[in-house]
């Protein structure tokens, strides 16, 4: 926020009206804002005056009110919205002369709409001698003289719409909420890429029921001259039509939207109020941030959901296989020793799952828990990682006729390197190798991989109960690898095809 101009009532600079909006800000005694902030900055005034009274600024007469020593006299010094300082004035300084409102007013009015126009925030100034009364009240806020306005720009950021395209392509939909114009809302709102055909207004949301505003704020994405109450009923409002809703906002006024939202989005240098009345919050201001953050979340809950699906659904299938196993074998098909090292060394790369990659399409729209999506993916999945531990159970046992200590080896070597196949290819919806996954992902599935092939053939190989695997298993085994891998392509593809 920077102070644009200091103007009077023709438009032209006035270092008169710059002063008395200096005295109004820098000696009152209220919660600090931008707007007094960019005036006291801009100003570069050092002239000497005594405050002898104040009537702070509230949200229903959008105005602040000092009372001021200055020069020997006492004035009333009033700056706040142009419509609410013009209700307590009845005259208006024009040149070295005053003159009724009315006769200027309606000049003043264009002047004001070409300045919002241009996306400025403007204030009017008026100004009343007073006696000497200390305990100043709203009452003496009456027969005004207006003196002048003051414009401010507010311009967004270099990246807000970069931020807002990005937020766009997530499926977020960005509302502007504020207490600005109407005219200043639409530039601003244009300049960050929101639609304007439909401008909500204060005014029109005070006569709108809960009903008719949750249909009106389906379709509008900016919303101008709304009071701080009216934010909080158009937090509640979206919510009612089924939005989860995030507000971000660091002002006093926001306190309330920030509290209604399911997520309240506020910055550090916030007034403390807001930063307590939100969930979040941001030590970068930036609307890119929250992009970022969305993105981050998505991607976590993408990979929360990989390592689910792959650790459920090949728990049920070993269940499944071992069952089976137990069944038809005259011997234990793995020893327990065999089992818990299989789990430790397939949990290796499962850990590395928060760093995988995602791909983009999973990072368009938010994920949800699906209990029965997961049950089906367990079902499905599982049974097929048992039918290829069955075919491998024939082919060690028919096809090699491998006693006890040769077809735990076996199978241990395949069921490990399956579960590694199963995590690689069932991480993405993709082909598996359309997606590539993270560096520490592959290379502890790599590690893995090689540690297996080789522990029958380590001194390990004995005290796990391990004996060394021909070359020719190896190959039978590799070969119904890949016809695993396959199949689960081609599953994968049937079971994600109603998802497009």
């Amino acid at each position: 926020m920077r102070l644009d101009a200091a103007l009077d009532l023709t438009g032209a600079a006035s270092d008169t009206v710059l002063r008395l909006a200096w005295l109004n800000a820098s000696l009152q005694r209220g919660f600090p804002n931008p707007l007094d902030l960019a005036i006291t900055g801009a100003a570069g005034i050092r002239d000497q005056a005594e405050l002898l009274g104040e009537v702070p600024y509230d949200f229903q007469r959008k105005r602040l009110s000092v009372l001021v020593r200055d020069r020997g006299e006492a004035v009333l010094i009033t700056k706040g919205a142009f419509d609410r300082v013009a209700d307590v004035c009845v005259s208006a300084e024009m040149a070295d002369s005053t003159v009724p409102l009315s006769v200027v007013l309606p000049e003043v009015e264009r002047l004001i709409e070409e300045l919002t126009s241009r996306g400025l925030r403007v204030l009017g100034v008026a100004t009343k001698a007073l006696g000497d009364e200390a305990a100043v009240t709203e009452a003496d806020e009456s027969g005004m003289v207006l003196r002048g306005l003051l414009s401010f720009a507010d311009p967004p950021k270099d990246t807000a719409a970069q931020a807002v395209s990005e937020l766009r392509e997530l499926g977020v939909s960005v509302v502007m909420i504020t207490g600005d114009s109407r005219l200043a809302a639409r530039h601003t709102a244009a300049a960050v890429g929101l639609p304007v055909d439909d401008v909500l207004t204060g005014d029109e949301i005070s006569r709108l029921s809960d009903e008719s505003l949750r249909d009106a704020v389906r379709k509008t994405r900016v919303c101008a001259e709304v009071e701080p109450l009216q934010k909080e009923r158009i937090v509640r409002a979206l919510s009612m039509a089924g939005e989860s809703v995030g507000f971000l906002g660091d002002g006093i006024n926001d306190a309330a939207a920030l509290h209604a939202a399911d997520i309240g989005i506020s910055v550090d240098t916030a007034v403390e109020v807001a930063q307590q009345a939100a969930s979040i919050v941001l030590l970068d201001k930036s609307l890119g941030v929250v992009a970022d953050g969305m993105r981050l979340g998505r991607r976590t809950f993408a990979n929360t959901l990989k390592y689910v699906r792959v650790t459920i659904s090949a728990n049920f299938g070993n269940v499944l296989s071992m069952a089976a196993a137990s069944a038809f074998l005259p011997f234990l098909p793995l020893l327990p020793t065999q089992i818990l090292l299989l789990n430790f060394m397939s949990d290796i790369p499962a850990l590395t799952i928060s760093t995988d990659a995602v791909d983009p399409e999973q990072t368009l729209a938010p994920e949800r828990w699906d209990i029965r999506e997961i049950r089906r993916f367990m079902v499905s999945f599982g049974l097929l990682s048992s039918l290829f531990d069955i075919m491998t159970f024939a082919v060690l046992h028919l096809g090699f006729r491998a006693q006890a200590g040769l077809f735990r080896s076996g199978w241990f070597v395949e069921s490990t390197v399956t579960e590694l196949a199963a995590m690689l290819v069932l991480r993405t919806m993709r082909r598996f190798h359309q997606s590539r996954p993270s560096r520490a992902l592959a290379m502890s599935s790599l590690g893995v991989l090689i540690v297996t092939v080789a522990l029958p053939y380590s001194p390990l190989a004995k005290p796990l109960g391990l004996v060394p695997v021909p070359v020719l298993m190896l190959l039978a085994l590799g070969a119904l690898t890949a016809l695993y891998v396959l199949s689960n392509e081609m599953l994968k593809d049937r079971f994600y095809r109603p998802r497009g």
